[in-house]
């Protein structure tokens, strides 16, 4: 890693944005060696079954199919929702969101995001909402609950599936019920990086039936039952591993939330009032779980978010710029288009930072970190001008 001095850094080992959780190790085993000893690997396995089952339980839904991944997740839930044209979705989101439509030739229509929240403007898809539209996408970012009530009214009023993606998501809730059972189909991710992972792997939840009857052929091949097709389907289904470690880290959840509360304590307590300095409120009428500490870093700071960036890089703090740029400013998606005007979009990609969590983080690091961006925040144009010269080549 390129770092602006050869000094050691305050990390001797990265902390990093996505680090990932894991549960007991000892029920991680045994649940792998009984995989091993019963021989089944995949091909919705008892442990798949299980995960379904408690993963559903825990959310509150009637129904969850386990899928391989997230964006296969979305890919399958939009085959099964017969979606064709366009979906309106955030710009501010990972870039994955917008490839899973892409690669199954629908066209991601970019709508810009609320100031304070980060999640999709309902003003903003009312506008962009057209006779091509054939669904609305949103993104539960952060984990905070999108405008549920808004965007299901006009998916209604417009006759169009509101769908999510719920990969941040994970345990959050909006008016007392978990996300995962809002509009016709959530999707969560359960990637490495996530509050719970799998390893790799994903789940689409819905409260109907006939829908998750579909989406579970779908991520068999559109097996109907053995040997017969009944529908185009892929190969999304979740292996016995990874679902061993998905059970395992649900049970650990309540700790990995407990554990991002305290981390949460010490970097309010040490950032809240810096100047130019913003940190994202807890949604009003919902929860998060916590685990992404996100700040945006105004043109009222002394030091820059992206000088920020670069000195606590180089002390081994992988924080991220997400989401820089917007979906709508990133290739593929620029070639013989138009840009959309998203001016928050826009300005959240100049000035967001995003904090290491979970559990590679303690309390007394926490601390660390914060007396780093007070450091910077001190130190103002020296800093940047120090940073310049580095860049020049003229020593730090």
């Amino acid at each position: 890693m390129s770092r602006l001095s050869d000094e050691p850094g305050l990390f001797a080992s990265p902390v990093h944005v996505g680090g990932p959780n894991i549960g007991s190790s000892s029920r991680l085993f045994a649940r792998l060696q009984g995989v091993i000893d019963r021989r089944w690997l995949t091909n919705e396995g008892l442990l798949v079954l299980q995960l379904e089952e408690q993963f559903a339980s825990f959310l509150g839904v009637e129904h969850c199919v386990a899928v391989t991944n997230a964006t296969l997740g979305l890919q399958i839930a939009a085959r099964a929702l017969d979606l064709k044209g366009e979906v309106l979705l955030p710009s501010f989101t990972f870039i994955g969101t917008a490839h899973a439509l892409s690669w199954i030739g629908l066209k991601p229509v970019f709508c810009d995001v609320l100031p304070d929240e980060h999640t999709l403007d309902p003003e903003d898809v009312q506008k962009k909402i057209g006779p091509g539209t054939s669904a609305i996408l949103g993104v539960h970012l952060w984990g905070r609950p999108c405008r549920v009530g808004e965007l299901q009214e006009i998916a209604d009023a417009r006759t169009v599936p509101l769908m999510f993606d719920a990969a941040h998501a994970l345990g959050s809730s909006l008016d007392g019920r978990k996300i995962g059972g809002f509009g016709r189909l959530e999707v969560f991710s359960l990637h490495a990086t996530k509050i719970v992972n799998a390893l790799e792997g994903g789940l689409i939840t819905t409260n109907d039936g006939l829908l998750a009857d579909k989406l579970r052929r779908l991520r068999n091949f559109g097996f109907t039952k053995l040997g017969e097709v009944g529908d185009y389907g892929t190969n999304g289904k979740m292996n016995e591993f990874s679902a061993a470690m998905g059970l395992t880290n649900l049970e650990a959840y309540p700790d990995f939330v407990k554990h991002n509360r305290r981390i949460w304590e010490v970097y309010r307590k040490g950032l809240l009032g810096l100047k130019g300095i913003r940190l994202m409120s807890s949604p009003e009428n919902g929860t998060t779980n916590l685990h992404y500490f996100v700040l945006e870093v105004t043109d009222a700071s002394p030091v820059s978010r992206d000088a920020l960036y670069e000195v606590l890089r180089a002390e081994n703090v992988l924080v991220r710029r997400y989401f820089e740029p917007g979906c709508h400013r990133t290739l593929p998606y620029t070639e013989g288009r138009v840009l959309p005007n998203l001016p928050v979009t826009d300005g959240l990609s100049r000035r967001v930072l995003q904090l290491p969590t979970g559990q590679q983080m303690s309390e007394e690091s926490a601390q660390d970190v914060v007396d780093l961006i007070r450091l910077c925040h001190e130190s103002g144009r020296d800093l940047e001008d120090r940073l310049a010269r580095c860049k020049a080549g003229l020593g730090y």
